[in-house]
């Protein structure tokens, strides 16, 4: 349905709106001492945000001449990413304060880059996704380096700029070749221009366009900056560049294959393919070596970034369902993790060390337990629900006539499971007893047991996303 009523983008515009007027009350509000009011009033709307998309009825809708359309696929990413933003900013309010970093700037830049990516996964146009994809990293570059007296986090940010830019390069140079062979910008003639035999210069202008959005969802080899900035980054940021971030960019790479060249499927099969497969094993093989526990996630979200695109490598809408459930699933598990990951302090100072969980089971066992089912989640081990998530995209792989995927992202994962299960062991049989602090933050061991009883009792119903997500998976590639 072809429609000019602005209430289709009515929560991109109310989310703009309350970000340019919360900087407005902090520049003649007193700023700082508003940052803590600021961050709980941005996190509640965020979720009511994410209840209202999520209550709106089905169909599809587009607006601004056909730029941004509103169907259930996008539905379905907006609620996944503006929950888990509002669940980070919940979790780092002890951390930001405890650091003397919470501005009143912080919120509202996670509000800004949840705009963008809320754009992103709802663009049906070249500049509309151009658009909302600068408005996310121009945020998230600033929170990268939010810790200005702290050198990794200013090295952190210029680098995630450096790569952000070279990224958008791409993007925008395959864009314009897209452009150039199609004569248009819209999706929907794309997709008329690319069908039967499509034109050379299309197909490299695709595969720029592919590198570009790689580089977003960190997959190899466009990885280079996630180790670095996932470390040096404050640990909330962190924690909100390995959750939302990753769900809108892999919705925004659906969108494009899907919609823009979902009749060559062939072309950039192999290439999506190709992605998952170097994902996989590079994050599963480099994460072995890694004691730093945010390194360590920066290369376990490289791998289950592969095991997404291997979803999505199928071509099918079962592949699209399979990508959205293991999106879902994963951002679930990395809340959880990123939750205990702020709360390991030794006498109020930040410890990263995965050594430093040496015996952790004796000095607080309920938080081991729950680490322990998220790491087993994270592996992928029956019975957690981590395993259903791997389980489906396997099988849209299978489905989808790539059982040779399939057959290498079961190595990847035995391999993987590696990293995850010595967390588990170090736990249970270390040397000597963790020094880590007791009890925290009661906010961030409320987000970890959910997180974890999330893990174990969605094996009845994957939390009641399957429904949603066919529903999503139908509109897109159906």
């Amino acid at each position: 349905m072809q429609s000019g009523d602005l209430s289709i983008a009515l929560p991109e515009i109310i989310l703009s709106l309350f970000a340019m007027g919360g900087l407005l009350v902090g520049a003649y509000g007193g700023k700082d001492k508003l940052a803590s009011l600021m961050l709980w009033v941005t996190a509640a709307v965020l979720v009511a945000l994410a209840a209202w998309i999520g209550f709106q009825g089905a169909g599809t809708a587009t607006v601004f001449n056909g730029m941004f359309t509103d169907d259930a696929f996008a539905r379905f990413a907006k609620v996944t990413v503006l929950l888990s933003a509002a669940a980070v900013l919940l979790m780092s309010e002890s951390y930001m304060i405890k650091r003397d970093l919470l501005r009143f700037e912080y919120p509202l830049l996670i509000a800004l880059a949840s705009v963008g990516m809320m754009v992103m996964v709802s663009a049906s146009d070249l500049i509309a996704l151009y658009m909302g994809l600068e408005l996310q990293s121009l945020a998230l570059y600033v929170v990268a380096s939010l810790r200005r007296d702290s050198v990794k986090s200013t090295e952190a940010g210029l680098k995630y700029f450096v790569l952000g830019a070279l990224s958008s390069g791409l993007l925008l140079y395959g864009a314009s070749l897209v452009y150039g062979f199609s004569g248009t910008t819209e999706f929907a003639g794309i997709i008329q221009a690319a069908q039967g035999e499509t034109p050379v210069g299309m197909l490299i202008g695709l595969s720029f366009v592919i590198a570009g959005l790689a580089f977003k969802v960190s997959a190899a080899p466009f990885h280079m900056w996630t180790p670095d900035v996932y470390e040096g980054a404050p640990t909330p940021i962190t924690a909100f560049f390995a959750t939302a971030p990753k769900m809108a960019a892999m919705g925004l790479f659906a969108r494009v294959v899907h919609d823009a060249f979902g009749g060559v499927i062939g072309d950039w099969q192999q290439i999506v393919a190709a992605l998952a497969v170097a994902s996989m094993f590079l994050g599963a093989v480099a994460a072995i070596g890694q004691r730093n526990i945010k390194r360590l996630m920066a290369y376990s979200s490289i791998a289950h970034m592969g095991f997404a695109l291997m979803g999505l490598a199928s071509g099918t809408a079962q592949g699209v369902e399979s990508m959205l459930i293991y999106m879902a699933i994963y951002v679930t598990m990395n809340i959880g993790t990123f939750a205990f990951i702020l709360s390991m302090e030794k006498d109020g100072s930040p410890v990263l060390t995965i050594d430093a969980l040496s015996l952790y089971s004796k000095r607080d066992p309920a938080k081991a337990l729950a680490v322990l089912v998220l790491m087993f989640s994270l592996a992928g081990v029956p019975p957690m629900v981590g395993f259903f998530g791997k389980y489906s995209v396997l099988l849209a792989a299978v489905d989808g006539g790539l059982a040779w995927l399939a057959i290498l992202g079961v190595t990847a994962s035995v391999i993987g499971a590696f990293y995850y299960l010595r967390i588990v062991f170090i736990m249970y049989f270390g040397a000597d007893e963790s020094e880590l602090d007791k009890g925290g933050s009661g906010i961030l061991w409320g987000f970890l047991m959910a997180s974890a009883a999330a893990m174990v009792f969605g094996v009845f119903n994957l939390f009641g996303i399957e429904g949603p997500a066919a529903a999503a998976a139908a509109a897109l590639a159906g």
